[in-house]
């Protein structure tokens, strides 16, 4: 059980630090009286992924009648990947007295849990890979504490499957990796269980920062036959980096949702991640309503994968998609859009 983390700071230095990584925001009257409710959204990172499960939540919401605008005041910070600044929003958010924080990722949701740990403000996350790893859940997928959400569990079972029908000579795969993101860090060990089964050998490169993303690119494009990509913030935040180097030397990137493949990894068997945001928006107005107690609601997950693919990608690489694959993709781009457009 993690202890709950100390205020040192004053919330003027907060709202400065705050602002001064770039996060946005909209304030309200806290409270879910006459003005309606009142949350907090923590972002870790801005990147597609996490921006679709914002946008589905407050879509999930909507859908149960608690509107932004209407009924919702929404308090919206983004961290940029640092773990100093996601606690300071935490803090901000529990001396706000905000009626439930959502935390977008594992580290926000960590940081969220640890503030709210002594109130009686909900916290309900999305976009966790691993709950239970990230000490938010036990064994039985039970809360540890005032916290539930959605986990985006990778389907890495579906994911080497794909790989190695779309590079049946393949034998190495590179994973690229934060060394202090939990979610990653179980997903690289199932990966290391599983790659045997299909004639894989995974090769591994751990980062710190993102500081640490170019000389690491370089290095594991120079050992592999293609990348696979989890659900980690800061790779995946750095991907057009990564994509520019893998493109110059002809591997092949394999994302871990729709918005990798969009921006031009070659396939993925992922989620989508609206629909994870939606479902978690779903659980927070239960819990907002009165209708349920987040320490007696068990983490859900989505347990159907989807096939996406760009078709753009596998012609500039030369690459030929099985007929089989192609044919069940739920979605298959023809362009690589550009990542800073988002």
């Amino acid at each position: 059980m993690m202890k709950r983390k100390a205020t040192a700071v004053l919330m003027a230095a907060v709202c400065t630090t705050v602002m001064a990584a770039g996060c946005a925001g909209s304030s309200g009257s806290s409270g879910s009286g006459e003005n309606g409710y009142t949350i907090g959204i923590s972002q870790f990172a801005e990147h597609g992924s996490l921006d679709n499960c914002r946008e589905g939540f407050l879509q999930g919401l909507a859908g149960e009648g608690i509107v932004e605008g209407e009924n919702l005041t929404v308090e919206y910070q983004n961290a940029a990947a640092d773990m100093g600044t996601a606690g300071q929003i935490s803090d901000a958010f529990v001396s706000d007295k905000v009626d439930l924080i959502c935390a977008i990722a594992t580290p926000t949701a960590q940081s969220a849990f640890n503030a709210a740990m002594d109130t009686d403000i909900s916290v309900v996350y999305t976009a966790v890979t691993d709950p239970v790893a990230a000490e938010l859940a036990d064994e039985d997928g039970n809360p540890t504490g005032n916290i539930t959400g959605t986990s985006d569990e990778l389907p890495i079972k579906e994911q080497l499957e794909m790989i190695r029908q779309m590079l049946p000579d393949a034998q190495k795969v590179g994973i690229l990796y934060t060394t202090s993101e939990a979610n990653s860090l179980s997903a690289l060990e199932t990966y290391k269980e599983l790659a045997g089964d299909y004639g894989f050998e995974i090769v591994e490169s751990g980062i710190s920062t993102t500081a640490d993303i170019s000389l690491a690119a370089d290095d594991l494009l120079s050992q592999v036959d293609c990348i696979t990509n989890l659900t980690d913030n800061t790779v995946v935040a750095s991907l057009p980096t990564i994509l520019d180097k893998a493109n110059e030397k002809g591997v092949p990137v394999f994302g871990s949702e729709i918005e990798q493949v969009r921006i031009g990894c070659l396939a993925a068997e992922g989620l989508d991640y609206i629909a994870l945001g939606e479902q978690t928006g779903q659980m927070a107005a239960k819990i907002l309503k009165g209708e349920a107690e987040a320490s007696e609601m068990p983490y859900e997950t989505i347990t159907e994968p989807g096939f996406y693919v760009n078709m753009k990608v596998a012609e500039n690489l030369g690459i030929t998609v099985p007929e089989e694959l192609a044919d069940s993709a739920v979605e298959s781009f023809d362009r690589i859009e550009d990542a800073s457009a988002e």
